[in-house]
């Protein structure tokens, strides 16, 4: 099984427990509640009419939000039970939307056109191990002209261990490997002992050089010194939906967002 496939896995199985997690708080979301930040809504900006493609999106819900803002959406995910998730919510919902089954790196098997809009968010290029080939694919599916958004976890954080020591370096390019025995959200019990996670660390340059490379213009890059999520060991929130670390407060980036244009 190789590193891609054994992710496919896990996801399959998480997929059920977040959406059951008040993490997620499907139900909120089925009443109307946004499962979108204010960062990515006001950078973002008006998405009414834009053809939009979320890369990495889970079971959906944030590719949801986007179309209740009145964007024609398209999301991906490597994972079977996402994209069957994400479907039923469509359905359920009334909410417009297509969903494909696919790894980042082959959507190009099964979805043939351009887009206004690629959208990724939070704990997504972790899951890829080649960014010049993520960025290519970007560009494919930008029309000219096209904005590619943004919005992650910023690398300095992964330096860190649960003790908020610096334990890891911010340039490692090996894979790493996890057994998933818990989850982000706090009621997820893994069943499966023998899940386990393959990641990859990515640094500020490699991300931008990625970008710039394969034909897109940096149109801002910001950092923030919090979380929207509390889903990392040692975050206390400092006013509400703002999680920062125990230890170091505000004086360290937690998250980062980055908009270029296809040029």
């Amino acid at each position: 099984m190789d590193n891609f496939e054994h992710n496919r896995e896990s996801w399959n199985e998480l997929t059920a427990l977040h959406a059951e997690s008040s993490f997620y708080d499907l139900e909120g979301f089925k009443k109307g509640k946004t499962s979108l930040n204010h960062i990515e809504i006001e950078e973002l900006g008006d998405i009414k009419g834009k053809k939009l493609l979320h890369l990495q999106c889970h079971f959906g819900m944030d590719t949801l939000s986007l179309a209740r803002q009145g964007a024609e959406v398209v999301g991906v995910d490597i994972s079977d039970a996402s994209i069957q998730k994400a479907r039923e919510m469509s359905a359920e919902l009334k909410i417009p939307a297509k969903f494909v089954r696919s790894n980042v790196y082959d959507i190009e098997n099964v979805l043939n056109e351009t887009f206004d809009i690629v959208y990724v968010s939070y704990g997504a290029i972790n899951w890829l191990d080649d960014l010049d080939k993520w960025a290519k694919i970007i560009s494919r599916y930008l029309k000219p002209n096209g904005t590619f958004y943004m919005v992650e976890f910023h690398p300095f954080r992964y330096m860190f261990n649960d003790q908020s020591e610096i334990s890891y370096s911010y340039f490692k390019s090996k894979p790493y490997e996890t057994v998933v025995d818990k989850s982000y959200t706090e009621e997820s019990e893994i069943s499966n002992k023998d899940l386990k996670h393959i990641e990859w660390h990515h640094s500020l340059s490699e991300v931008i050089n990625s970008l710039i490379t394969n034909g897109l213009k940096i149109e801002f890059f910001n950092e923030f010194p919090y979380q929207v999520y509390n889903c990392f060991p040692n975050l206390i929130e400092d006013e509400k939906g703002k999680w920062v670390s125990k230890k170091y407060g505000d004086k360290i980036p937690l998250m980062y967002s980055i908009k270029a244009r296809k040029v």
